[in-house]
């Protein structure tokens, strides 16, 4: 199966993201490496999903369709506003709040949509 990588990056990077919102939720700031791994799985998970896009390593065309590239869109502005977030939301924890859930949001419907459209490769 050549869409598991993107599932195993992104799954990492949902699974540090999940510690990360609780360690949030209960005041605690995450360390910056944990951050900085969180953030190269997101993006390898993203750089690998578009790569199959396109084509597998070996050269084979993947029935990408709708869901694939609604799932890589939806990473990609997760990513986006990932990033963002600790901009917009430096100046105050209720703007940072709003800006780290729409990130969650964004991410977990982007990682639903990939688990579906992966389940629909292998049925």
């Amino acid at each position: 199966m050549k869409a598991l990588p993107v599932v195993i990056l992104l799954g990492a990077a949902v699974c540090l993201g999940v510690i990360m919102g609780l360690e949030y939720l209960r005041g605690v700031r995450s360390r910056p490496a944990m951050i900085g791994i969180h953030l190269l799985l997101g993006a390898g998970g993203l750089e690998v999903l578009v790569m199959l896009l396109n084509r597998t390593p070996d050269g084979e065309v993947m029935p990408a369709g709708p869901l694939a590239t609604a799932a890589a869109a939806l990473v990609a502005l997760a990513l986006f506003v990932g990033l963002l977030a600790p901009m917009i939301g430096r100046r105050s924890r209720r703007t940072m709040n709003v800006a780290l859930a729409t990130h969650a949001s964004i991410a977990s419907t982007g990682f639903l949509v990939l688990l579906v459209w992966v389940a629909g490769l292998i049925w």
